[in-house]
């Protein structure tokens, strides 16, 4: 087969770094951007033969002089290529959405890189007051049938979360349409305790009767789910944490500094937790807390805790790449052995999301993309293409690198040359038989 290696961005990035500060040289912003990057290079270089050492010794059968780098010169050469001609065809596109965010290494991460541990947690059940101090008559003993038998009156909506120091983010609380208990409030405001802003009671599905109080804070700009929550009821995304996972201590444009009271700005994000439930304790909104086990994403490398964070970053539609894939398996182009392997196939192919392909590092393809003062954007293969289109405005390049996975699905193709119409490239592709470990079925297959 063809042999070779790809660039492991974040992972060679974290190793060169570790070697850096275990020798006392200069980190890496110390030392700037290309002096870094021959370092990398220096370490690939010791590395990368160890690599292919290995591989001869365990006895594979490759034409060594073939061996092929994500990030030679060929291969780079492709990479830039696929990028301007997706982008071009409107499925490579720059947006603001939720990223799985690593504070260690600020950067934006895969799903894959993303472990989640259980982990001892808590349940913190805050109150929210109505905001034009109504009251509302809650259901609180039921008969065997479930019939609401006692009722109390509340002016507040119960909620409960494993990470309080999101609620300065909250843009609304959901509670289920079919709720009997709240319909009568939705529509109505919240007065969002701290923050002391007021906030939607919006009437969705994701929120479920059965679990809690049935009402869910909605916090769009960290979390997942949220997010979808707010694309469908039309919600602000107010961020509230900066890079490092802080408080934010200056003005994003989303209104969340504003929210921060002054003496919690740039707090550490598990400190502004501690602060948040010790300051609604105090105001008596604190209804209870819970000890529980909790799902923790953390970062696989860094061993941090993930954020959902809302970033800027390049994304791939491959929502619209999937759909030719899919129905290569379905008309039977394409099959699998053993054949219950489509079911993982088509399960991830038909649920798939946005492609995060940027990353905030240094080691890798850098994207082919060039800002002028106003903010336009210009993609090219070259800075001087992008100048070309810009005219005489003054150009910057994107800081991001590219996901290593971009560069490694060009793999079967630009290892034979691809851009150019080589030998290699019409007697070797496309191949009839690819074998791969299950794993990565759905993230490169």
């Amino acid at each position: 087969w063809q042999p070779g290696t790809d660039h492991a961005g974040i992972a060679t990035q974290m190793v060169v770094e570790r070697q850096l500060a275990e020798a006392g040289n200069m980190s890496r912003r110390e030392m700037g951007r290309d002096a870094f990057i021959d370092k990398v290079w220096e370490w690939k270089d010791e590395s990368g033969g160890m690599i292919l050492g290995q591989l001869r010794r365990l006895g594979a059968s490759c034409d060594w002089s073939r061996e092929r780098f994500t990030m030679d010169e060929g291969l780079s050469k492709a990479v830039l290529k696929v990028f301007v001609e997706l982008h071009k065809q409107g499925l490579i596109y720059r947006d603001k959405r939720l990223v799985n965010w690593d504070p260690h290494f600020e950067t934006a991460i895969s799903d894959l890189e993303v472990e989640n541990r259980e982990v001892p947690g808590h349940f913190w059940h805050f109150r929210y007051p109505l905001a034009d101090g109504s009251t509302f008559r809650f259901p609180v003993a039921h008969d065997e049938d479930g019939h609401p038998t006692e009722w109390e009156d509340r002016d507040h909506i119960v909620v409960a979360t494993t990470r309080p120091e999101t609620m300065l983010g909250d843009t609304a609380v959901a509670v289920h349409p079919d709720d009997e208990r709240y319909k009568g409030l939705i529509g109505k405001k919240i007065r969002l305790p701290i923050a002391n802003v007021a906030i939607p009671i919006v009437a969705d599905e994701h929120a479920d009767p059965e679990q809690g109080s049935g009402a869910v804070k909605i916090t769009p700009a960290h979390d997942f789910n949220d997010f979808m929550v707010g694309e469908r009821n039309d919600l602000p995304k107010v961020n509230i944490l900066d890079r490092r996972a802080h408080l934010l201590s200056k003005d994003d444009g989303t209104g969340g500094l504003k929210r921060i009271p002054d003496d919690m700005r740039g707090m550490e994000r598990f400190e502004a937790r501690e602060e948040i439930v010790r300051r609604m304790e105090a105001l008596g909104l604190l209804a209870a807390v819970e000890d529980k086990t909790i799902n923790q994403p953390f970062g696989d490398r860094s061993n941090v805790v993930v954020e959902p964070w809302m970033t800027d970053q390049w994304f791939v539609k491959a929502d619209v790449l999937a759909k030719d894939a899919i129905a290569a398996v379905e008309d039977g182009r394409t099959s699998f052995h053993p054949k219950n392997w489509e079911k993982t196939y088509f399960e991830w192919m038909r649920n798939i999301q946005p492609w995060c392909i940027s990353r905030q590092l240094w080691w890798g393809h850098r994207i082919p993309a060039w800002y002028d003062a106003d903010g336009n954007i210009y993609v090219a293969e070259s800075e001087a293409e992008a100048q070309a289109q810009a005219g005489d405005k003054t150009l910057v390049q994107d800081e991001d690198v590219l996901d290593t996975w971009f560069s490694s699905a060009l793999w079967p193709f630009s290892t034979l040359g691809w851009p150019d119409d080589t030998n290699e490239l019409k007697r070797f592709y496309p191949t009839s038989v690819l074998i791969t470990a299950f794993d990565i079925i759905f993230f490169w297959v």
